[in-house]
């Protein structure tokens, strides 16, 4: 091991074509991901955000948001099911956002709730909000007026939260009053009656079991859907698609990864059979020898994960605002996990190489 740690240092160059490669396959890995975290976030951050673990959509909405809808006496029927804690209203609005010194109107998801969750507090008084930071490339900033649709309804922003978009477009969290209005005027055609939801959220009460419960209450309310925040996460039009496609193409790359330190390694083990043939001779076993292989694999790995991952945390800094990405340090801890375990199996099959060296046959080659 103490000869691999050498060689590594006197002589870098050796292994300087198999670290770029990798570079560029971490900073590859690192984009990729980061774009998948972005629009899966920007998709269902108004899910995520939620405390309560369950969440009941209409029967028939198939688990869309703005199709469905909850009515007050079905609210009331879910309240009664035994282990039901809480229940509150969640509704959605999608509409055109206008912002003073703007010619473009934003995206907004205009989202009306009664209760806290994780990410946003309490809600505002009526006519007033909390925006999700995105909205600041639109131009927006506390104590400005956002007239939403084209009934221009005007909410005062009064606060900052951060996460919750939804289908692409960025939240502005305001009473449920508020919604109402905004809904109704904007889109008669969906526009709801006072008591009614396009959802409502469970909160279960101590040692109730969240999937127990969501079929008691479908037994009970036979009119609504109920799920877990994670079951509704995956129904977002478009969620499953990007995570399958992306997932397909990190894994790809990951393979890639595995190839290029194999092949690095099996010719440089070709190269140093009459030094490792020595080795042997002198005393040393293979399982030392693949030691200090697999030791090289892996410094390799780890310097090309922190080169990567400060190129990509450069390009994060310059890359335009209209391209998606998001650098977490979850996707930098699976990025780094994937590359070592890559390199330690890419590195491994240059074991049974090592291990058939003969070395009488391999000094006497030299």
């Amino acid at each position: 091991m103490r000869l691999a740690w050498q060689e590594l240092i006197r002589r870098p160059t050796r292994f300087l074509t198999v670290w770029v490669a990798l570079t560029l396959i971490v900073l590859l890995l690192l984009v990729l991901g980061g774009i998948l975290d972005a629009l899966v976030q920007s998709s269902t951050g108004l899910l995520k955000a939620q405390s309560a673990p369950l969440i009941a959509y209409g029967a028939g909405s198939k688990g869309s948001l703005d199709r469905s809808r909850v009515t007050g006496s079905e609210r009331d029927a879910i309240a009664q099911v035994p282990g039901v804690h809480e229940v509150t209203g969640l509704g959605l609005a999608l509409v055109a956002g206008h912002v003073e010194g703007r010619t473009e109107p934003a995206d907004v998801a205009v989202f009306g709730y009664e209760a806290p969750n994780g990410n946003v507090p309490a809600p505002p008084e009526p006519g007033e909000g909390f925006a999700d930071r995105s909205l600041r490339d639109d131009g927006v900033s506390i104590g400005q007026t956002i007239e939403l649709g084209t009934a221009r309804i005007p909410v005062r922003v009064v606060g900052w939260v951060n996460g919750t978009d939804y289908n692409l477009q960025k939240g502005l969290w305001v009473d449920a009053a508020t919604w109402r209005r905004t809904l109704n005027a904007n889109r008669p055609d969906a526009a709801v009656a006072p008591g009614t939801f396009q959802a409502v959220l469970i909160t279960a009460e101590e040692g109730a079991t969240p999937e127990r419960l969501a079929t008691q209450i479908e037994a009970a309310v036979p009119t609504v859907t109920v799920f877990t925040i994670a079951e509704a996460i995956a129904l977002v039009p478009g969620v499953s698609e990007q995570n399958s496609v992306f997932s397909a193409i990190i894994g790809v790359t990951f393979a890639v990864a595995g190839i290029v330190v194999s092949l690095f390694f099996a010719l440089l083990t070709i190269e140093r059979v009459g030094l490792l043939g020595i080795l042997k001779a002198i005393g040393a076993s293979s399982q030392t020898l693949a030691v200090g292989l697999t030791l090289q694999a892996v410094v390799i790995a780890m310097g090309a994960l922190v080169l990567g991952s400060l190129l990509a945390s450069g390009l994060s800094q310059v890359i335009p605002a209209t391209v998606p990405l998001t650098l977490s340090v979850e996707r930098f801890a699976f990025t780094g996990v994937g590359l070592v375990v890559t390199a330690l199996i890419g590195s491994a099959i240059s074991f049974r190489r090592i291990v058939r060296i003969d070395p009488a046959s391999a000094v006497g080659g030299t």
